[in-house]
């Protein structure tokens, strides 16, 4: 008997798998009791390459090697194919990800006893927002990618019409509104005795970009942001540069920071900030290697502001003892004002290319961990009045999706 088509919802926060079976979804458990993964990888110094939540596990360890992260931005650009000394060696990112799959394969047929030689990836409607030519490429890499891993057939399916999909007991007019971790994706459907996409939309803004956004507005202000530099020569004051905190803000730009290069930026701007322990801070952050450890205190500051925590702070002690950023719930809108406009313009771009007037959609199917944040939620119902907001299996709605989809 063929083996099943691998269904593959390759994300950029986390990762699942499933098959199906006997027309039965089946997630496929890829972590030890867990049907999702962290999309993260770990290269030791010495060992083998370490996924998901083993791999955040030895970076909190303080294990010796670089941890990445947010892979799935980089498809579609020129960094992606770009060699780099990674843990000893010269890898692109292109590599990395041929072996976070290939790890995936191995484990999806341990488990099943399957070879699997085809796959169902899902993929955003744009991985690059306006962008044709790169959207494309990014889907060309990530085809290589998987023929690379061993997979012979390769097909592609958009992540929100994948979970129409999976929401086929939602009766009437829907939309799904999922939120990544580095795009937005809409699908407008209609479901009763058959399902029906009506149109599909999306941009690239997701959890990282809420993340970064976090970032520079509460926690790299502590490390010298907004600040001065005394000119070498002659008077007056020159305002600190921005670029180091957007790349130590972004997740897959943390590991590009860590060299020398980057440290001797940083020497220069110590010997002429004005604020000198706040670029002391940025200076501990790059020589000891805690972007990574602070993006992780800034998820989780997020998050607790998110849910309704008025005295939510990330928590920065890694670099110096007892520093805390507060980030209260209006703290955290004020953080996210700028994302507001392009998703509820998005949302309504979708409605108006599936023909719907906004008050005849009947249930807003959230999918995505991002869909949580009350900004999403807010956005949702005002392009949608009428309709019933549904929280669905969030994290796993797209893979089972996906399963359904290839029977």
């Amino acid at each position: 008997m063929p083996a099943p088509t691998l269904a593959v919802d390759f994300g950029t926060s986390n990762t699942a798998v499933a098959i199906l079976e006997n027309g039965t979804i089946r997630r496929l458990e890829i972590e030890r009791g867990a049907d999702t993964l962290p999309t993260a990888v770990f290269f030791p110094l010495r060992g083998e390459m370490r996924i998901g939540s083993d791999a955040a596990r030895a970076l909190i360890e303080g294990a010796e090697g670089r941890y990445m992260r947010a892979l799935k931005s980089v498809l579609g650009t020129a960094l992606f194919h770009e060699p780099r000394l990674i843990a000893g060696r010269r890898r692109t990112l292109a590599d990395i990800v041929t072996a976070f799959l290939v790890a995936l394969k191995a484990r999806a047929e341990a488990q099943t006893g399957h070879r699997f030689t085809r796959v169902l990836s899902g993929r955003p409607v744009h991985f690059h927002t306006n962008a044709p030519d790169r959207d494309q490429q990014a889907e060309a890499d990530l085809r290589g990618c998987y023929h690379a891993a061993g997979f012979d057939t390769v097909e592609f399916l958009f992540e929100p019409e994948a979970a129409a999909i999976s929401s086929r007991n939602t009766q009437g007019l829907g939309l799904i509104v999922d939120i990544g971790g580095g795009t937005s994706d809409f699908t407008v459907f209609r479901s009763g005795a058959r399902m029906e996409i009506l149109a599909s939309h999306g941009i690239r803004l997701g959890g990282t970009d809420f993340d970064h956004a976090v970032s520079m507005h509460h926690a790299m202000p502590l490390l010298g942001l907004g600040g001065q530099l005394r000119r070498t020569f002659g008077e007056g004051l020159l305002p600190v540069p921005r670029g180091i905190y957007v790349d130590l803000s972004t997740w897959a730009m943390i590991p590009f920071l860590y060299s020398r290069d980057t440290e001797r930026l940083v020497e220069d701007m110590m010997k002429h900030a004005v604020d000198v322990p706040a670029m002391a801070r940025l200076a501990s952050v790059i020589t000891d290697q805690l972007g990574h450890d602070l993006a992780f205190a800034v998820e989780a500051g997020k998050i607790a502001a998110n849910e309704g925590h008025r005295d939510a702070t990330i928590d920065m002690s890694m670099i110096a003892p007892g520093l805390t950023a507060p980030i209260s719930p209006a703290g955290l809108t004020t953080a996210l004002t700028e994302s507001r406009l392009p998703l509820g313009t998005a949302i309504r771009q979708t409605l108006f290319a599936a023909g719907t007037d906004p008050e005849a959609v009947q249930t807003i199917v959230l999918v995505g961990g991002s869909s949580l944040l009350s900004l999403v939620q807010h956005e949702a119902r005002a392009a949608c009045p009428a309709a019933h907001l549904h929280r669905s299996e969030v994290f796993t709605a797209v893979v089972d999706g996906l399963a359904l989809a290839t029977a």
